[in-house]
């Protein structure tokens, strides 16, 4: 066998600190040709998923590790080999070409942000291999080991050969309806499927559990590590519980006015601004006679940093995990524009396309959990922030107005806060001007 030069690359460094990345798909196969900065893997940061380019051009000669891996800077993600040396060794490359296409039929599927800015034009080749030692590395128990049966079976894909490994199966007892007889990931999952209704195996996505696997009498149906993300969610949340000491005060404001008169802020054939931004906007302008809920605390816990207005952090639900996206100067927006950033942000966080520096530097949070359908929640702060809003779903309830109870929309207001940097006293003084411009919307005129 004729030997390739493969250009190897490796998990470049991707700021804001990190230092690994969760494989989430790859978008090419072994014997693809990829061109430079082509997106060629989905990966999950601590801060979000991101598409991974290739700096080299050729064909793929090498895919390091597996759907759910974790894969760490500077280790190797793939192997790309010099396309005119490709076109030398087509015999060993074309009898596979037929299942790629099929290959990335099944596994390709969405697309996040595009991570940019290391240089993929002009990064150098960092490390040679031979062709066979390509084929070694990629090799596992199911590609070696006889096969029990006298058929061969064409695995093309090693997410395949990783996936049937980690189930227990054996390649060659799953029935293939790929091309070319290759066994696909889909004849995997419904191999495992088939055996877990007989007994015979658990349906785990990171791995079966065997059978002496219980904890407290109940049998561990399977065992899921966490993505970079939900790492750095458990992370940060467990800092802020570990080194602040929190407090809450919470208040019910009266929104009706507010409700009332939102359509009319709005300009002639613009769209009314939420009431998220609403509250938002109002709670800037309070920040502006409270500023030190807008501060931080150096490392120490000695020093208060104070700043000139907010950068604002939202709490977004989405699929993959909270997330907490910043407007920065959101002091600065009319609450048209803040109104526009909000809805911005909640559809990039959502889509999986946010791009990590959009997701730092915030010193103070909102958390609409009202969009959850739920009244109340004693947040915790998202460090290194010390203070949450939090905002509960605007309901109308029974309420006294001038001695009778009429139905008003109702709101609960809470603000977790950071009891080293103030006092209650100075935290329920926040909300009461807070509630005031909530209740009474019309005082805040020409300043929304």
């Amino acid at each position: 066998m004729s030997t390739l030069t493969a250009h190897v690359f490796r998990l470049p460094d991707l700021g804001e600190g990190l230092t690994e990345a969760g494989l989430v798909q790859w978008l090419v196969a072994v014997g693809d040709t990829i061109a430079v900065d082509q997106a060629i893997a989905e990966v999950e940061t601590a801060k979000s998923v991101v598409e991974l380019p290739s700096p080299f051009a050729g064909v793929v000669t090498a895919l390091h590790g597996d759907a759910g891996d974790t894969i760490a800077v500077g280790a190797p993600v793939l192997e790309v080999s010099d396309a005119a040396a490709a076109s030398a060794s087509s015999e060993a490359v074309l009898p596979e070409s037929a299942a790629h296409e099929d290959y990335r039929v099944e596994e390709r599927a969405g697309s996040g942000n595009v991570l940019i800015g290391y240089g993929t034009s002009e990064r150098p080749a960092s490390g040679r291999r031979r062709r066979s030692a390509v084929h070694a590395s990629a090799a596992t128990p199911a590609d070696t080991a006889e096969a029990p049966s006298a058929r061969t079976v064409a695995v093309r894909s090693p997410i395949v050969r990783r996936l049937a490994r980690d189930l227990g199966l054996d390649v060659h007892a799953i029935p293939a309806t790929g091309a070319d007889g290759a066994v696909t990931r889909a004849d995997v999952l419904r191999a495992a499927v088939d055996h877990a209704v007989d007994g015979a195996h658990a349906p785990a996505s990171a791995g079966p559990a065997s059978s002496a696997d219980e904890i407290d009498g109940l049998r561990v149906r399977a065992r899921d590590r966490l993505s970079p993300l939900r790492r750095a969610v458990s992370a940060r949340l467990s800092r802020s519980r570990a080194e602040i000491p929190e407090a809450t005060v919470w208040v019910d404001v009266d929104a009706t006015r507010l409700w009332d008169l939102r359509r009319e802020i709005a300009a002639a054939g613009e769209r009314a601004p939420s009431l998220t931004a609403l509250f938002a906007r109002f709670a800037l302008l309070a920040l502006e006679d409270h500023p030190v809920l807008a501060s931080r605390l150096d490392d120490g816990g000695e020093e208060l940093i104070a700043f000139e207005g907010v950068n604002l952090g939202v709490a977004t639900d989405t699929e993959r995990g909270l997330l907490v996206p910043v407007v920065p100067r959101a002091h600065e927006l009319s609450v048209a524009r803040l109104d526009a950033a909000l809805r911005e942000l909640a559809e990039t966080a959502r889509a999986g396309a946010m791009p990590p520096e959009r997701m730092r530097g915030s010193t103070f949070t909102l958390n609409n959990y009202g969009g959850l359908g739920v009244d109340g929640s004693a947040a915790i702060i998202n460090h290194p922030d010390v203070a949450i809003l939090g905002i509960g779903r605007v309901l109308e309830r029974p309420w006294v107005v001038d001695g009778e109870v009429v139905a008003r929309r109702i709101a609960q207001l809470s603000l977790v806060f950071d009891h080293r940097v103030c006092d209650g006293g100075y935290a329920a003084s926040f909300l009461r001007q807070l509630v005031a411009l909530i209740e009474q919307p019309l005082r805040a005129y020409g300043r929304v």
